[in-house]
């Protein structure tokens, strides 16, 4: 239970970029159309998770014993650095057409905050395990959870501007204007379910 409880928090509860304002530039820059912004969700899902298993053993076996956590930021970056060139690699050789549309965006998931931030909670321990002791397990768990609150909130927020993009809106409304109308919009709704996880750990006991 305590996992599900991790499942529906990271997703629909404190979503990574509705509720913590983490990944808003891919989440703006990347979802004008529904096909690209599942594929940089397939991609942030991948890079994520595994991110966080080689950050979190190097925080374990390397950092925190030699007292170099001071490098924490720069190391986490680099190893983020290498997982999105091989992430673009194969890419480019397996599907062109996705690697052309994710363009600049896709190089930037190195710097995106959401893989970073996500690590360095999961490293340092400090995320929301509900009752659970925070391991390797539980924090890659959370970072899988995560990245499929990411691709929830990019796919759907994707299909919105879709629609908009076949509507007559004032000039001034065009472009990012009502984008970041429309994702405050989303970000209200996702706020219904507040609580949600609370609700379900009382009923279940917890």
């Amino acid at each position: 239970m305590e996992y599900f409880l991790i499942f529906i928090s990271a997703i629909f509860v404190n979503n990574i970029v509705l509720s913590q304002f983490l990944g808003i530039c891919p989440f703006l820059g990347v979802s004008k159309k529904v096909g690209t912004a599942a594929g940089m969700g397939i991609a942030v899902t991948f890079v994520l998770t595994v991110s966080v298993i080689v950050t979190y053993a190097l925080q374990i076996w390397v950092l925190n014993p030699y007292g170099l956590d001071y490098l924490q930021t720069i190391l986490f970056i680099l190893i983020i650095a290498g997982l999105v060139q091989m992430l673009e690699a194969v890419l480019k050789k397996v599907s062109p057409s996705l690697y052309q549309a994710l363009g600049i965006f896709l190089p930037l998931i190195t710097t995106n905050c959401c893989i970073l931030g996500v690590s360095i909670l999961v490293a340092n321990g400090v995320y929301n395990a509900h009752g659970l002791e925070p391991t390797l397990l539980t924090g890659v768990f959370y970072a899988f959870a995560t990245s499929l609150g990411f691709t929830l909130a990019i796919i759907i927020f994707a299909g919105i501007r879709e629609q908009l993009s076949t509507m007559s809106l004032p000039k001034s409304m065009e472009g990012m204007a009502i984008a970041f109308i429309t994702a405050g919009l989303l970000a209200m709704a996702f706020m219904g379910f507040s609580g949600v996880d609370h609700g379900i750990a009382v009923a279940a006991g917890l």
